[in-house]
């Protein structure tokens, strides 16, 4: 109220004077007919109705009405009017004035109207971009209240769900908000607006079902944008939900395909040792006893699907020690040569009869690894290459330097992968599908490659060509710890 006295209280001085550097502009300075002094007058009127509103501009328009009279009609200098045609100019001019200036007070409005809309819209939708950024349902009812408060400029929010009984309030404002009042707006499903201290309580609805309720102080909505933000809430909080169940059940997906690929490898990875193991023990009970050589041949098949099982279940062992992040290193500064012949030592049993190039670059730095592990990541790699490319074929690896890292490929002649597949060999249990009964293997070798490579800091990926083979490529860090013992002595 004291805004709005004190703007029309000046608008009422500025106006006054106006007519009065009009009458002193044409009665001193400049000699102009009646028609220009009254024109002059409503353009100054209707400017005024335009910043001041109606108020101020009818009182103008009387006191120019008034001025015109006194000043520039005869008798001059008096109220009288001798003419009668000047009564109906004097009469057009104050009707014209006023209407003028109702016409201009009215454009104003419509004009704020509009600009308050605008402003309206644009909260509600910044209001609604922070809404779909929240994926979380927690984390969205906890970021509800704040999100009002910042869009809408209001002094607190709050937000109730009566499935929980919980109140979620924003951390802009310290005052908090009725929360009897909150429960009420819920369980009558309709707005109240607590005009005394600016409060809106306001249900959230679903469809016609209320699902909670908002409370919100300090701020000037009008029923529109109070009823837009219930539903964007309203669609939020669903959306939330959805998602979130959405997640879960790509989630059980996921659980039932790794539970089928585990099946399909055990089925296919350990009926193989044990029908091989049945098989060789059958022999040795029906054997003669001085049948010695088939003995021993039995046996040493048995021994070998025994070994077999045992790497199965090793890897089993070590895939669930990855993930559960008990991986122990010894990092330190280590030859990439010692590594790769220390990889095709482990492997030189399996690799019988196959020819492996080795190519590294001259000068290659030492690179800050566990040799242990990552020759176990190597003989990964090199076991794939080895199962999946043909015998006569050569395996070939490299080794360069990649800025501060430096990288070492396997490069197979195999089938390829294609693309669709490159993205899914690393998952735990994944095996291709047009070599999982052609190859035996767990789907766990590449996996347990990428989780060591990860664990020193290092990337591993694939590049493949169908029909032209496949290069399975890992990068680790380079050892920085001598060069730094280098310059802290040269200083």
């Amino acid at each position: 109220m004291q805004r709005f006295l004190g703007g029309r209280l000046l608008g009422a001085v500025v106006s006054l004077l106006v007519v009065g550097g009009i009458v002193l502009a044409y009665r001193h300075v400049l000699r102009v007919n009646q028609t220009t002094v009254a024109l002059s007058f409503l353009l100054a009127i209707l400017a005024v109705s335009a910043v001041w509103g109606m108020l101020v501009s009818a009182i103008m328009s009387v006191v120019a009405m008034l001025a015109f009279n006194y000043y520039f009609l005869p008798p001059v200098r008096t109220l009288t009017i001798a003419d009668p045609q000047n009564w109906v100019a004097l009469l057009a001019f104050l009707i014209t004035s006023i209407t003028g200036s109702r016409l201009s007070s009215r454009i104003r409005k419509e004009a704020d109207e509009a600009h308050q809309r605008r402003r309206e819209v644009e909260r509600l939708y910044g209001f609604s971009r922070h809404l779909l950024g929240e994926g979380n349902v927690i984390q969205l009812m906890n970021a509800i209240p704040d999100y009002i408060v910042e869009s809408f400029e209001a002094g607190a929010a709050e937000l109730f769900l009566p499935q929980k009984d919980k109140f979620y309030r924003s951390g802009f404002g310290a005052s908090h908000l009725d929360e009897q009042k909150m429960k009420i707006a819920f369980l009558n499903d309709e707005l109240t607006l607590d005009a005394e201290h600016a409060q809106y309580f306001i249900p959230v609805r679903m469809g016609v079902r209320p699902i909670a309720s908002l409370g919100i102080s300090g701020a000037l909505l009008s029923r529109q944008t109070v009823d837009a933000i219930s539903t964007m809430v309203a669609i939020a909080i669903e959306r939330a939900r959805a998602v979130e169940q959405l997640g879960q059940t790509e989630a059980e997906r996921q659980g039932e395909r790794l539970k089928s690929a585990l099946l399909d490898s055990i089925t296919h990875d350990f009926r193989t040792p044990l029908t091989s193991m049945k098989a060789a023990v059958t022999g040795l009970l029906t054997s003669k006893a001085s049948n010695l050589a088939q003995s021993r041949e039995l046996l040493s098949i048995i021994n070998e699907e025994c070994d077999r099982l045992n790497h199965l279940v090793e890897e089993a062992a070590e895939m669930a020690k990855l993930e559960a992040g008990e991986l122990r290193l010894d990092l330190a500064p280590t030859s990439v040569e010692e590594i790769i012949d220390a990889a095709l030592a482990h492997c030189k049993s399996a690799l019988a009869g196959r020819r492996v190039n080795v190519r590294v670059a001259d000068g290659l730095p030492p690179v800050r690894a566990d040799l242990e592990r990552a020759k176990e990541a190597l003989v990964q790699l090199i076991e794939n290459a080895n199962l999946y490319s043909p015998k006569e074929e050569p395996i070939t690896i490299t080794s360069e330097l990649t800025g501060d890292t430096v990288t070492t490929s396997v490069a197979d002649h195999g089938p390829g992968i294609d693309d669709f597949e490159q993205t899914m060999i690393f998952d735990k249990f994944y095996r291709g599908k047009d070599q999982r009964y052609l190859v035996r293997g767990t789907g766990m070798g590449l996996p347990i490659a990428r989780a060591i490579i990860a664990a020193q800091h290092g990337t591993i990926s694939v590049t493949s060509q169908l029909g032209h083979g496949s290069v399975f490529s890992f990068t680790l860090p380079v050892d920085l710890q001598p060069v730094d013992r280098v310059q802290k002595d040269l200083r």
